[in-house]
């Protein structure tokens, strides 16, 4: 019996591209397909809240237009970095093959090579065919170009009909990037409308078609290639780029937040971090039946904006609220006004109280 798939379709709004999450429900092991290295803190912080292990990151090609997360999700969770054989990349763990499987728990993908967007391009085809990652290769009613990075129009059209159309009508294909808001096709309907590689379209009119794009090559190709070529590992002091908030014990939220636990916040507030602590809550809840965490300020939201300069933005702050909600939106502003050690208070002093942490106030 086929274990349960979890399923997760992430986007870039800057370069407009797709990653995927996969996992495997009984094992827990999981895959990231294309990650993005300004989204390394949000692909863990998804992981961990889903219970899952990351076993290897999958890079479709070498990428033009941003940078790939895979050299620094080795180093936050030990997983393998995945490219072509052909891609030409150092610091890959494993390079791929055509026909070959990379295995989640019992699950696995398919590695089909696809080349025509570039030499090293691949897409990955889920082990019931339902599912099929196609990268730069086919696009929603498009494809890659062809005009850089050893591109090939007669290779695209081939790949695209011998590796892709060719998988059953209602498997979904799931592109490297969109820049429509659209999200998924399938194979029929692309066999179908895609304007460039179906209905009647022959190799020819396909060449002829990509020959007159004209198209500017992407902003960040000169940065984004070579870095991709070193698998998104940084130059010079390649540690620089992992440096976190030392302050505290905190977690990084999906949502995009960092967060620490009442226990966390006890024993900095008891160390030597020097922790500002605000309570954002309205001044007659600061007093109600929950009370207040000693040592709290009180700095009702409503009020955060017209007295920051009340903060140290020199210091770490902690915002407490009832539930975490209002001091979550406290901690965004903060750190839009220029405050880098800015944390929040996990579940409130709801948590706080059924933790049963000291209080100042309060009832039972």
């Amino acid at each position: 019996m086929t274990s349960a798939l979890v399923f997760r379709q992430l986007f870039d709004a800057t370069s407009s591209t797709y990653t995927y999450l996969l996992g495997d429900g009984a094992s827990s092991e999981a895959l990231l397909i294309d990650p993005v290295f300004e989204h390394e803190r949000r692909d863990l912080a998804l992981l961990r809240e889903l219970g899952l292990r990351l076993v290897a990151t999958l890079d479709t090609h070498v990428h033009a237009d941003h940078v790939t997360g895979a050299w620094l999700l080795k180093q936050r969770c030990g997983s393998e970095i995945l490219l072509s054989e052909a891609a030409g990349a150092a610091h890959c763990d494993r390079l791929l093959r055509h026909g070959e499987r990379v295995a989640f728990g019992s699950r696995y993908l398919e590695v089909r090579a696809t080349p025509g967007h570039t030499n090293g391009c691949l897409s990955f085809v889920l082990d019931d065919l339902s599912r099929a990652f196609t990268g730069d290769c086919l696009l929603i009613r498009g494809c890659g170009r062809t005009d850089f990075q050893q591109g090939s129009p007669g290779l695209l059209y081939r790949s695209v009909h011998e590796q892709i159309l060719s998988l059953p009508d209602d498997c979904l294909l799931y592109p490297g990037h969109d820049y429509r808001g659209l999200t998924v096709s399938s194979v029929a309907e692309e066999r179908r409308y895609n304007p460039r590689l179906g209905g009647d379209i022959d190799a020819a009119d396909f060449a002829g078609y990509m020959q007159h794009l004209g198209l500017p090559h992407p902003k960040l190709m000169d940065i984004a290639v070579p870095a991709n070529l070193r698998c998104g590992r940084p130059e010079g002091d390649a540690g620089e780029a992992m440096a976190d908030q030392q302050w505290a014990a905190l977690t990084y939220s999906f949502s995009g937040i960092w967060e620490i636990t009442p226990h966390a916040l006890e024993e900095g507030l008891a160390g030597a971090a020097a922790i500002q602590l605000i309570d954002v809550r309205e001044p007659q809840e600061f007093v109600d039946v929950l009370g207040h965490i000693p040592g709290a300020s009180l700095l009702p939201l409503s009020q955060l904006a017209a007295r920051m300069d009340e903060l140290d933005a020199r210091r770490p702050v902690v915002a407490v609220c009832r539930s975490g909600a209002r001091s979550a939106q406290a901690t965004v502003l903060l750190q839009k006004s220029g405050f880098s050690q800015v944390a929040n208070l996990n579940g409130g002093m709801l948590r706080w109280r059924a933790e049963a942490l000291a209080v100042e106030g309060g009832g039972d």
